[in-house]
């Protein structure tokens, strides 16, 4: 059984395990989740020409590939969510940035509120976080976080406070 920080070799061997990893960035001895998110910021920037049909659809796609891969890669290891698991700190982030236009100051403001939510967890995160297991347990806090970063950047915006 591995430990919840311990890398196994498997991440650079099993390419499930290297998804679920975010390419390896949740591999970094030092805050994993901040890695992850920092590997979604190009994908934000990538996706936000598309129309929003299409950044929803690979946004789904890629929470579905989440609970997937999430849950097979903790099962392989032994480990309920993984610190090393940053899928979903990836899906969080495309979520905060839902019809959000992209520029220097709305992808800095939104990942620092995503990381926020994601490390604090306000009720009801922390009580799902706790009670949902599997797949869907590993990706909802942060789908969550998300939404809940989402809803801030959109304040933020009406207020005219981001542009």
């Amino acid at each position: 059984m591995i430990k919840r920080n311990q890398v196994p070799v498997s991440v650079w061997r099993n390419p499930i395990h290297f998804i679920a990893f975010g390419l390896g960035t949740g591999a970094s001895p030092y805050a994993p989740g901040t890695m992850g998110t920092l590997l979604a910021v190009p994908l934000v920037w990538l996706m936000s020409g598309m129309p929003v049909i299409g950044y929803l659809l690979v946004t789904f796609l890629l929470y579905a590939a989440g609970v997937w891969v999430s849950a097979r890669t903790s099962n392989d290891m032994g480990v309920h969510d993984h610190s090393g698991i940053v899928i979903d700190e990836m899906v969080g982030y495309l979520i905060t940035m839902i019809l959000i236009p992209v520029n220097i100051w709305t992808v800095t403001v939104g990942f620092l509120v995503f990381r926020f939510f994601d490390i604090v967890k306000p009720w009801p995160i922390r009580w799902l976080d706790k009670r949902v297991k599997g797949g869907t347990g590993i990706m909802i806090d942060d789908v969550l976080a998300g939404i809940f970063s989402l809803v801030v950047l959109q304040l933020l915006l009406v207020w005219e406070l981001i542009y």
